[in-house]
């Protein structure tokens, strides 16, 4: 077992990947076979691909607040006259797609949670052509990106309540960036240095929910921390090291989310949900469901 970043670099010298470690901790402290992680993994990975699927034909949520946005994007990408790169706006374009799945109560899968579930499978999905990922190095990808998310759970938190948007789009964003690292080639250490990189960027992130509700600006959110997961996996691969060691990052990161105001975590009392407009699709979310 891995308690930090440091100890989940050292120890994945001694597998064949990440992955392979990640594995092998879950059968250790599951007590279930290979097998049946593995089986389980496919299962989350069928999820993620029907939610891309189903958002990209279009949904709208119950509330009307979010919805629609993902067909317009691939509309965006078809004409080709785009400013951002092709894969970077397929991810983006996919996490919308998840989210707004999300935000009209369908089948998702939390990575790590459901307000950011679909930076991972944004990112993943859109890197199968860029990398021409196999069914195992997709299913490598997501266990990668767990072991990650493991150390960023248990030393910091991937809760908004708890640790502010920081910690649900961050975390997603830094695990996305590890996998990304390590399904193109990189080792453990640039994965890691990955998440630092982008981490430090979406330190002091608050949650700051419209009405309550995980619509706005959570799906937008992960349309960004999706392109930010792609451009610190680059980073990375390039050499650059965070100065900051990763593990001191997430400990910030924990820091920063203890001593965040209430109203930044989840209680839409702050931010954006404090605007005028805000108050006001409230009112008008509630009036109508009362």
């Amino acid at each position: 077992m891995f308690h930090s970043i440091e100890e989940l670099v050292e120890q994945a010298d001694h597998f064949p990947s990440v992955a392979e470690l990640m594995i092998a901790t879950e059968m250790e402290h599951n007590g279930l076979t290979r097998e049946q992680i593995v089986t389980a993994m496919e299962r989350n990975l069928a999820v993620m691909k029907q939610s891309i699927a189903e958002g990209i034909s279009g949904v709208k949520s119950v509330t009307g607040l979010t919805g629609g946005d993902a067909p317009k994007l691939t509309a965006y990408l078809e004409k080709g006259n785009f400013l951002s790169g092709d894969t970077i706006l397929t991810a983006v374009r996919n996490a919308v797609a998840v989210n707004e799945v999300n935000a009209k109560m369908g089948l998702i899968c939390a990575t790590p949670t459901a307000g950011s579930a679909g930076i991972v499978p944004g990112v993943l999905m859109a890197a199968i052509d860029r990398l021409q990922l196999t069914h195992e190095q997709q299913i490598d990808f997501l266990f990668t990106a767990g072991a990650f998310g493991l150390v960023i759970g248990n030393n910091a938190s991937i809760s908004g309540a708890e640790g502010g948007c920081q910690a649900e789009v961050g975390s997603a964003s830094a695990m996305a960036s590890a996998a990304l690292v390590c399904a193109a080639g990189g080792t453990p250490d640039e994965a890691a240095q990955a998440v630092a990189i982008t981490l430090k960027n979406m330190l002091g992130l608050i949650c700051d929910p419209v009405a309550g509700l995980v619509e706005v600006p959570c799906v937008k959110r992960n349309a960004l921390g999706s392109s930010q997961a792609f451009i610190s996996a680059d980073m990375a691969l390039a050499g650059i090291r965070s100065v900051i060691p990763p593990d001191e990052v997430i400990g910030a990161m924990y820091r920063v989310g203890r001593q965040m105001p209430s109203i930044f975590k989840e209680t839409a009392e702050g931010g954006l949900a404090a605007t005028q407009t805000a108050v006001k699709l409230k009112e008008k979310i509630f009036s109508k469901n009362s």
